[in-house]
């Protein structure tokens, strides 16, 4: 039956572009990866089959020997990957190959440093398999037909890598896709069958159906097809038989990442339910880890069986970067994700499969501390979300988060709140934390003044998700979590009677200049008071016990949403030079430039931004030239 071709050229998309003329400078330090990738992806589009058949008998079109086939020409110096598959629409084509529809796109290219070995990794982590096809190849042919639409909708495309693609119609009697590799001049080493077969049976030894390949050689009787990998799920295997090599190699299929794992749990669970679990932990973040809605981390299988890729009801949101497998007995083979959505046996998976990470990650930071600083410099800020989404974890989680503090004032996170107890100050009853936009308006926050002097260790807590997390933390092993930027300082158990009296003696004796300073200041404070938190810095400003803490209130509305009006508490030093000089100011305008700069001040030092900028600037200079007359 003839086909109307509709031969189309068409440009690649700007970042699949920049990528080929990275990837045909050959970029990769092991170039024998493409076959890897290509393999990985055919198995993809195997699975993908089983899981529409499931509901489509029809789709196998009495062809349910699924497998995948490694070919080479010598004389025409291609090599050929054939699956029969799910295959490819004419628009599936065009999205899954002429454009990258992945988030951090931007990302990736703005990460790229122009150094090979870097850039390789970089590459890995974005997981662009197919396009390594250009390592080895100057021409890469597509064949392709969706499984269902019949002969006449199959798809031909075609590259040189170099900016264009065409595309056109063409009739294929068999479902699936053949991916052709017209190999460059010295490529010549790939078109041997023993080379073939060594790199399928080092990469893609675990893959979970057969990779066929004919012999090079028969004897009488013998079938001309042989079976290259062991094409059994390794998950199924026993640990004792599956060496690390075969262990990454599966991590790189399931994660399309390029990079070994930092740690895997291989785990058969029985009881009630019966599942095998092998997730990973992977040793770099994605680009788009901070993407919530963006998931691909665990696939489903049932009786090995594939059922779906990212089956999210099996992993919390917070441990979206656990890649690996599930593989119950349980659970029907037609199972929907509409059906995950309430399944008890869904749910005793995912505690357990939650109970397993969460217990492998406090044995890393417990035996492998250099191991687990890594972890948490890639995955720590999704780890904090856990503390506000799953409560029955919580003190887990809360074992594992790691914080800088004014210990070393360094940006490193290392402490524990284990650790920060153990040096807790006789008498000190609450863990104490400040939260800010910076690590160094947390770290240089004139709040951290009386604690510095009294040597109490505060967290420093910088990352966007801190707000969200200390909301849900009210306490651990029994102390409270406590803000400085709200409320009176509260060093109670290690403050003396003589500070106490000290205290109260400046508040008595500053009581008319804080009633003339908030008058002055009118509905912009709550209270004005004499602070027992500042030694060095003459005022700031910190929110009542019941108030939002500023950070969070500056992050909420940053992001839009209508608060009701908080007014902050302004407090002054009364041992500071400016405040001495302020109680004796009797004239009424000097007297109110003062009190505004200093609150804009304590505004700014607190990461506000000012109402009216120009006033500030104004009075500061009003204020200089009289100094200065």
């Amino acid at each position: 039956m003839s086909v109307e071709t509709q031969k189309e050229t068409l440009g690649f998309q700007a970042e699949v572009k920049q990528l080929l003329d990275l990837m045909i400078h050959s970029l990769y330090s092991n170039k024998e990866i493409f076959l890897r990738e290509l393999i990985s992806n055919a198995s993809d589009a195997v699975d993908k089959l089983r899981f529409e058949a499931l509901s489509d008998s029809a789709l196998y079109e009495a062809d349910s020997d699924l497998k995948i086939r490694i070919s080479y020409d010598k004389e025409a110096r291609t090599i050929a990957i054939s699956d029969n598959g799910i295959g490819m629409s004419r628009q599936e084509v065009i999205d899954n190959i002429g454009t990258i529809a992945k988030s951090g796109t931007r990302e990736f290219f703005q990460a790229l440093t122009g150094d090979q070995r870097k850039d390789a990794n970089l590459i890995g982590q974005f997981g662009v398999g197919f396009y390594s096809s250009f390592i080895v190849a100057d021409k890469v042919t597509v064949i392709t037909r969706r499984a269902g639409l019949g002969a006449e909708h199959g798809v031909h495309w075609e590259s040189d890598g170099n900016g264009e693609y065409t595309i056109e119609n063409t009739n294929r009697e068999l479902r699936g896709t053949d991916v052709v590799l017209h190999l460059r001049a010295e490529e010549d080493e790939l078109l041997d069958g023993y080379s073939l077969r060594q790199i399928i049976r080092k990469y893609s030894d675990h893959i979970n159906l057969p990779i066929v390949m004919k012999r090079e050689s028969t004897e009488e009787g013998e079938p001309e097809d042989e079976t290259v990998n062991k094409a059994s799920a390794l998950w199924a295997r026993s640990r004792n038989e599956i060496t690390d090599e075969e262990y990454n190699e599966f991590y790189k299929h399931v994660a399309h990442d390029f990079t070994d794992p930092l740690g895997r749990i291989h785990s058969r669970m029985e009881g009630k339910y019966e599942y095998t679990l092998l997730l990973y932990i992977p040793s770099r973040a994605p680009f788009d880890l901070y993407n919530r809605d963006s998931r691909h981390g665990v696939k489903l299988y049932v009786r090995r069986v594939f059922i779906m890729d990212d089956a999210e009801q099996l992993m919390p949101s917070y441990l979206r970067f656990v890649r690996g497998v599930v593989d119950s007995s349980d659970l029907p083979l037609n199972v929907s994700r509409e059906i995950l959505q309430h399944n008890k046996v869904i749910e005793t998976i995912k505690a357990g499969a939650v109970k397993k990470v969460l217990g492998f990650l406090e044995d890393l930071s417990n035996n492998d501390k250099e191991k687990y600083a890594t972890f948490w410099q890639e995955f720590g800020s999704a780890l904090k979300e856990g503390v506000g989404e799953d409560s029955g974890n919580k003190e887990n989680i809360a074992r594992l988060l790691r914080f800088s503090t004014t210990l070393n004032d360094s940006e490193k996170q290392e402490s524990s709140l284990d650790d920060y107890i153990s040096r807790m100050k006789e008498g000190q009853e609450d863990i104490y934390y400040i939260t800010a936009e910076t690590f160094a308006a947390a770290k240089n926050s004139p709040l951290l003044e009386i604690f510095r002097k009294k040597g109490v260790e505060v967290l420093l807590l910088a990352d966007l998700v801190d707000n969200y997390m200390v909301s849900h933390m009210y306490e651990y092993k029994g102390k409270s979590l406590q803000s400085v930027s709200k409320g009176v300082a509260d060093l109670a158990g290690m403050s003396d009677e003589q500070e106490k009296q000290e205290l109260q003696k400046s508040a008595d004796e500053f009581k008319e200049l804080t009633e003339r300073i908030k008058n002055t200041l009118q509905n912009k404070v709550k209270e004005v008071r004499v602070s027992n938190r500042l030694t060095s810095s003459p005022s700031c400003i910190v929110a009542d016990d019941n108030d939002i803490d500023p950070s969070l209130r500056r992050l909420l509305k940053a992001a839009g949403k209508d608060l009701p009006g908080g007014k902050p508490v302004f407090e002054i030093n009364p041992n500071h030079s400016i405040l001495q000089r302020l109680k004796a100011e009797g004239d009424d305008a000097r007297f109110a430039n003062w009190t505004h700069v200093l609150f804009d001040q304590a505004l700014l030092a607190e990461g506000e931004q000012l109402e009216d900028p120009v006033s500030f600037v104004n009075r500061l200079n009003e204020l200089l030239v009289a100094l200065s007359a």
